[in-house]
């Protein structure tokens, strides 16, 4: 039976993705000077006005309007004349400290329960599979590469008239569950005016679409480039952006469920982002330990509470041993406690800016950076097997 699946990315320049990118760059700051910063940041981008809001508890003494101008000049936005640019966007910062009520249920010793509880109740999922090398349904990988490649060939002028706004989105071919090629491409690009269609769309088949795509295109594959033939008002000129809008994006492509909790802005209390994390830890781990093809994992937690409530194991019968069992590995061998967590991943590092661009999960973990995407559990699943 043929089956189609899709899965869309954006590039660093999408109005929600600097978003995301100043809400995580003003977070890293915090945590970089103060670790035990509490913080839930909220942005809005739009034709050069940046609104940053929400909470901070934290000792850093932090210039946030330096942070908005850097972190847009890092992204690319730095021409006048396209409607937004790190020099003259307007910047209000509206900020506060957060709740005593949320603080007395997360700080270690101060609640109801002696132990640190989560920062907020809620559903996180995680999910892996063996389809690629890096655990990562294949749709999504192929759309974030995409968008990586054009970062590149436009930071090295391989193509000069790119602006950082784009979108991708790949659609796969299944035939009995096994992927056979690539259907459709969409790739949209901001450009510089003036620009013939038909120069983008070669430049960007051959600079960006066939070095990340090729093995899967074929005959039959639709390669569709800027389809309403024009994308010159683009970035925050052309769109609203919001911190946590592109929560798909960020995880698995829409191919796994998602708990509906957004991750930038956001310190490691949160278990919503921090969960999160685990749960692709876990999940890929227990696939590279090979207990099953494809595992998708379900925590949940109570606001103030330090035990996970459930933790919940899909195989997609592809499970080597019983469901049980994987739940009985996951309580010896990963500690669920919000604190645990944050212990085990290292998550008061300064880490999180790098996660806004092209995914959270199955980029590489380098140095403190993704550290949930290591297989370092390994070893000690394989032993508790039997």
């Amino acid at each position: 039976m043929k089956r189609y699946f899709t899965s869309e990315s954006v590039g660093i320049g999408h109005p929600d993705k600097i978003a995301d990118a100043i809400s995580d760059s003003i977070l890293d700051e915090c945590l970089k000077q103060d670790k035990e910063s509490r913080v839930a940041v909220e942005t809005l981008v739009t034709e050069q006005k940046v609104v940053v809001a929400g909470e901070i508890t934290t000792n850093a003494k932090i210039n946030y309007e330096e942070i908005v101008r850097n972190t847009i000049k890092e992204i690319g936005y730095t021409n006048e004349n396209i409607g937004f640019d790190y020099k003259n966007v307007n910047v209000e910062i509206l900020l506060h400290a957060q709740s005593p009520d949320i603080s007395q249920g997360v700080t270690e010793g101060v609640g109801l329960f002696t132990e640190q509880g989560a920062g907020d109740q809620g559903i996180m999922f995680g999910f892996a599979t063996n389809e690629t090398r890096d655990y990562m349904p294949l749709a999504i990988d192929l759309a974030n590469a995409i968008v990586k490649k054009a970062k590149e060939v436009r930071e090295k002028k391989e193509i000069d008239y790119l602006f950082p706004d784009c979108k991708s989105q790949v659609t796969l071919l299944y035939e009995d569950n096994i992927i056979q090629s690539i259907d459709t491409i969409v790739f949209s690009t901001h450009h510089k005016e003036n620009i013939e269609l038909e120069q983008i769309r070669k430049d960007c088949i051959e600079k960006i679409i066939l070095p990340t795509c090729k093995e899967y295109i074929n005959d039959k594959t639709r390669i569709l480039i800027n389809p309403t033939g024009r994308f010159v008002i683009g970035g925050p000129m052309g769109d609203t952006g919001l911190t946590g809008r592109k929560i798909i994006v960020d995880t698995y492509g829409g191919y796994a469920r998602h708990g509906g909790g957004a991750f930038s802005g956001k310190d490691p209390s949160k278990v919503d982002r921090s969960a999160a994390y685990t749960c692709r830890w876990i999940a890929k781990n227990i696939v590279a330990a090979k207990l099953c093809d494809k595992c998708e994992i379900q925590l949940s937690y109570a606001i103030g509470y330090p035990q996970p409530i459930s933790i919940f194991v899909e195989t997609f019968k592809t499970n080597k041993i019983p469901e049980e069992k994987i739940i009985e590995i996951i309580k010896n061998v990963f500690d669920l406690t919000p604190k645990g967590i944050i212990n085990s991943l290292n998550l008061k590092n300064p880490i999180y800016r790098k996660t806004t661009f092209a995914g959270h999960f199955g980029q590489e973990p380098f140095d403190n950076y993704f550290p949930w995407e290591k297989t370092n559990k390994v070893d000690e699943i394989k032993k508790l097997i039997n």
